[in-house]
């Protein structure tokens, strides 16, 4: 009985992280994954600052979507309170990733990621981060 819980959870569980990611990319202009595939190029310092930046960035959106589907399985009273809870924290990252674009006219998240500027992705994964562990908080009955 536990086991087939455990294996329909992970069956929802891992195609909502696919697909979070899948849009995660969807909302950047830059292809992270070609980038990060480039950035092994040490002769390029440029190449290897944007790989470093664009895996902080989506890294910090995966982790903070993890936080937020794990609190989601815990708390989920069903498969379809988990997806219901998953697909809120995925729009809402993106929305933070948008907000965060528009309360910081002086930084074009667009532009300073792909062009190597690792603060930024630090600030934006840590923006990323903390928003999941919030919004996994804010899931109770």
């Amino acid at each position: 009985m536990f086991l087939l819980n455990f294996l329909e959870y992970l069956g929802v569980t891992i195609p909502l992280m696919v697909f979070a990611i899948f849009l995660f990319t969807l909302t950047t202009p830059y292809r992270e994954f070609k980038i990060m595939f480039d950035g092994d190029v040490l002769e390029d310092p440029l190449k290897v600052a944007s790989a470093k930046a664009v895996a902080l960035d989506l890294g910090g959106k995966i982790l903070g979507i993890s936080f937020l589907m794990a609190s989601a399985i815990y708390h989920a009273v069903s498969l379809w309170d988990l997806v219901v809870w998953a697909l809120t924290g995925i729009v809402f990252l993106i929305a933070i990733y948008y907000l965060f674009e528009l309360l910081t006219p002086g930084i074009s998240i667009r532009k300073e990621i792909p062009q190597g500027n690792v603060g930024v992705a630090i600030f934006s994964f840590c923006l990323s981060l903390t928003s999941g562990i919030l919004m996994a908080a804010l899931i109770s009955y």
